[in-house]
C-alpha cells in the first residue's frame, strides 16, 4: 500500500511522529514537504519557517528511523500547492491531522474529477502537551513547550501558559 501525507514540519515534534508512525503502519510513505513559497501560506500564524533544505534534512532523519522500525520505504517530495501530490499519484491512503481533514476531502474531490479512485483518509488525533493543549510547531517556536510536549518555564521560572496555535 502507498501512503501520502504532507506538511511543513518545522520543527518536527511528537505529534508529527505519531502521523509518521501511523503512515508507516499502513505502507510505504511519500511525504509532501511544503516548498519555501507554500510554507508561509499554510501557517495559521505569522512566524518564520526554516528553509526547505533544512526542513527536508531534519524530516529525512526522522523518517529514516521510523521507516526502519516498520521495514518500509519513504520519499520526500516538494509540495507546491496545498492539495499537492495526493491528487496525482496512485496512493491508497492519506494520513491527516484533525485540522487538515477537510483538505483530505478536497483532495478526494479533485481525484474524482481526474478519474482517480478516492483515498482512504486516515485522521490521526492530536497529541496533547503536558498542559492539555495540542503539541504544535508554533508552540515550540514560541518557547511554550518542547518537541515532546513538556511545558517550558519562562525566564522568571514561571510556567508559560500562553494559548498556542498549530
Amino acid at each position: 500500500m502507498d501512503v501520502a501525507l504532507g506538511g511543513t514540519f518545522d520543527p518536527v515534534h511528537d505529534g508529527h511522529r505519531r502521523l509518521f508512525e501511523r503512515a508507516f503502519e499502513l505502507g510505504d510513505v511519500t511525504v509532501g514537504l511544503t516548498s519555501d513559497e507554500l510554507a508561509p501560506q499554510t501557517r495559521h500564524v505569522e512566524r518564520r519557517v526554516r528553509p526547505f533544505d533544512e526542513r527536508r534534512d531534519d524530516l529525512a532523519a526522522e523518517l529514516e528511523s521510523i521507516a526502519a522500525e516498520y521495514d518500509r520505504s519513504f520519499e520526500i517530495r516538494t509540495l507546491e500547492e496545498p492539495t499537492g501530490i495526493a491528487t496525482e499519484e496512485p496512493f491508497d491512503y492519506l494520513v491527516v491531522s484533525p485540522e487538515t481533514k477537510a483538505g483530505g476531502e478536497r483532495i478526494n474531490d479533485i481525484r474524482r474529477e481526474r478519474g482517480y479512485d478516492p483515498l482512504e483518509v486516515v485522521v490521526v488525533p492530536h497529541l496533547r502537551a503536558d498542559d492539555g493543549d495540542i503539541i504544535s510547531s508554533t508552540r515550540i517556536v514560541r518557547g511554550e513547550i518542547d518537541e515532546h510536549g513538556a511545558v517550558l518555564e519562562d525566564d522568571d521560572g514561571r510556567t508559560d501558559t500562553t494559548d498556542g496555535a498549530s
